[in-house]
């Protein structure tokens, strides 16, 4: 297997470029990955001197940034050299395999859309982020998280699609179960749209689609793929990211006052970690813009070290495990059921 090639978007977060290139270093250290640093060589190299004087990453130099205030299309046309689109043009032209950014993310998903196109047979690209679930060992993927406000049935239909794919060769679930999310578990909840996606979902062959899955439902480990629009999705990821913080305060305040305290901490701190883990989004670093000609990773502006490493190392399984080519190829001899939809 060949060596993974991640573009980084070192000028692209709140805390870039110095956590984002701490993340880069540990990736390039640690995972089978060639790291191509993209941004002000100033700024990044500052940081090299600083903290990793022998240190020796691929520097892509990039003039611009797209701030977060700016409008995407506007800013990725007015700043041919920003950034991310320097990143993106690196997979374009072949020098890299994947683009991972912390940045603006509507920049990120436009100048994708534009960099590098829709795979054949894909009408939207959609984002998928991956929750803890019940179940130890068991996560949940949820697409769309914020991609695409408004969805036709056939977009959904495509979306639990490319979510059965990512979930069996990424996540190694060997039969993907997929749920549609919606206001109750029977066939006749729901709006139109959820109405007429209930029943290309049942329709597809592709997949194994279990029905509607309720809010409840989501992290209880029955379901592997949960497909929605993104105005739903991205509620439901802003929502489930607070729960670890809820939940860390909540210990605080009920853990018992003094030497007690204290004592009860200690012991429960390998514990306590374990559900840091299993809750906090640093831990999955990011979002799989599926649907784009190439592997975008779309990371939480706020991202740290830990969380653009994490982002790499997502990014290099999905370009190890192809699921571009999974997912091109899935739709090569394939028509979507009701392209009138």
């Amino acid at each position: 297997m060949t060596r993974a090639r991640i573009a980084v978007d070192a000028m692209g977060g709140d805390y870039a470029p110095d956590e984002i290139v701490a993340g880069a270093l540990r990736a390039s250290e640690e995972l089978d990955a060639d790291i191509f640093l993209v941004g002000d060589p100033t700024q990044i190299q500052n940081y090299l001197d600083q903290h990793a004087p022998s240190a020796k990453p691929q520097i892509v130099a990039a003039t611009d940034v797209v701030d977060m205030d700016e409008e995407p299309l506007v800013a990725l046309k007015r700043k041919p050299n920003a950034s991310i689109n320097v990143a993106m043009d690196l997979v374009k032209s072949g020098r890299a395999d994947a683009v991972v950014s912390a940045g603006h993310s509507g920049a990120a998903m436009a100048a994708a859309l534009l960099r590098l196109g829709r795979l054949p047979g894909i009408d939207r690209p959609a984002i998928g982020a991956v929750l803890p679930t019940l179940i130890a060992g068991k996560s949940v993927l949820v697409l769309d998280v914020g991609a695409n406000v408004d969805c036709r049935p056939k977009y959904l239909e495509q979306f639990a699609v490319m979510g059965s794919i990512y979930s069996k060769y990424v996540l190694d679930v060997d039969d993907p179960k997929v749920g549609l999310l919606n206001i109750g578990e029977e066939d006749c909840k729901g709006n139109d749209v959820a109405l007429r996606a209930h029943q290309l979902l049942r329709q597809n062959d592709q997949i194994s689609f279990l029905g509607n899955a309720e809010g409840r439902d989501i992290m209880s480990g029955q379901f592997d793929v949960v497909v929605c629009d993104g105005f739903v999705g991205n509620v439901l990821l802003k929502f489930a990211e607070s729960l670890g913080g809820v939940l860390v305060q909540i210990l605080r305040e009920e853990l018992p006052r003094g030497w007690r305290g204290q004592l009860g901490t200690a012991l429960l701190r390998p514990n306590l970690r374990q559900i840091k883990q299993r809750i906090d989004h640093a831990e999955h670093g990011g979002g799989l813009l599926l649907g784009v000609d190439g592997i975008c990773i779309i990371s939480h502006g706020s991202s740290q070290a830990p969380s653009m490493f994490n982002a790499i190392r997502l990014a290099k399984e999905a370009v190890d495990h192809r699921v571009s080519e999974r997912i091109q190829a899935c739709y090569q001899h394939t028509v979507t059921i009701e392209d009138r939809a």
